[in-house]
Formats: C-alpha cells, sequence, structure tokens
C-alpha cells in the first residue's frame, strides 16, 4: 500500500535546486545575503538591548526595596520589644544581590531612615539612592522619585 503522500528522496525540487546552486557548482550563502542576516541582528539587538537593561535595573531596585522593607520591618519589631529604635542591632549590609549598600543612619529612639545606595552596576542608575524612615515616607535622589518607587 502506498502512502497518500508520496515521500521525495530530494531536497528539493529541480527548480529550486537550480537556484541555490551556482553555476560554478558552489552552494551555500552569498556574502550580500549573510550581510543582510547580520544588519537585522544588529538592528533587532539595538532595539532589545536597552529594554532588556531597563529591565535589570528594575529588578534589582525591586531587590533593593525588598530588603529596605524588612530591614524596616526588623526594626519595628525590635521597637515594640525595647520601646526604642537604637536599643536595636543595626542591621546593614548589601542588599541580596548586592548591587546596594543599606544602612540605617541615622537613628535614635524614636526615629530611622533606611537608604539604599546603588553601587557596582547599579551606580549609574537614574534613581539613585533610595530613603524609607520611620513613617514609611519613600523618596530618592534621582529625578523621578514617585516613578522610581512604583517601578518595584
Amino acid at each position: 500500500m502506498q502512502p497518500v503522500h508520496p515521500i521525495r528522496t530530494e531536497p528539493f525540487s529541480p527548480l529550486l535546486a537550480e537556484r541555490f546552486t551556482r553555476p560554478n557548482g558552489a552552494e551555500g550563502f552569498t556574502l550580500i545575503e549573510l550581510i543582510f542576516v547580520v544588519a537585522i541582528v544588529a538592528i533587532l539587538l539595538a532595539l532589545a538591548y536597552p529594554a532588556y537593561t531597563d529591565q535589570i535595573r528594575k529588578a534589582r531596585r525591586a531587590d533593593a526595596v525588598s530588603t529596605m522593607m524588612a530591614t524596616a520591618q526588623y526594626m519595628e519589631r525590635c521597637f515594640t520589644q525595647t520601646n526604642a529604635y537604637n536599643g536595636c542591632t543595626q542591621p546593614s549590609g548589601l542588599s541580596a544581590d548586592e548591587y546596594y549598600n543599606i544602612s540605617v543612619d541615622p537613628y535614635t529612639a524614636t526615629t530611622y531612615t533606611i537608604q539604599a545606595a546603588p553601587q557596582g552596576a547599579q551606580a549609574t542608575d537614574p534613581c539613585g539612592t533610595y530613603t524609607l524612615d520611620y513613617l514609611g515616607n519613600k523618596s530618592s535622589d534621582g529625578s523621578d522619585s514617585d516613578r522610581c518607587w512604583a517601578d518595584t
């Protein structure tokens, strides 16, 4: 019994084979075809790379904000136990991904301010240093503080 669609033993029809075979018998891509492919890939990369790096920055910001919130939670827990913020061990260090330096400075018996300063590859981030105080006030020293906090 024969299959409904016969299987071809040739990769291309004879007309297509002539199209891809050069008169001297050489097969493959021409230099012009290769240049077009490289140009298209370069254009796609030029469009995609800035969006990719922006998403990476946002993810790093989210890590810093998460660490700041955890630090604020720690400070509030300590306050409920000691009735003062300055009785707490000062939590500080790096965010989980190590792109922000987290510090609690200054802090007194009744107030604290948490700062996340960008470092390394994140140092050029337009949002700059994030700040969170004991009242929950959020700011950054970047050009658009509200947008920076909303993007995290």
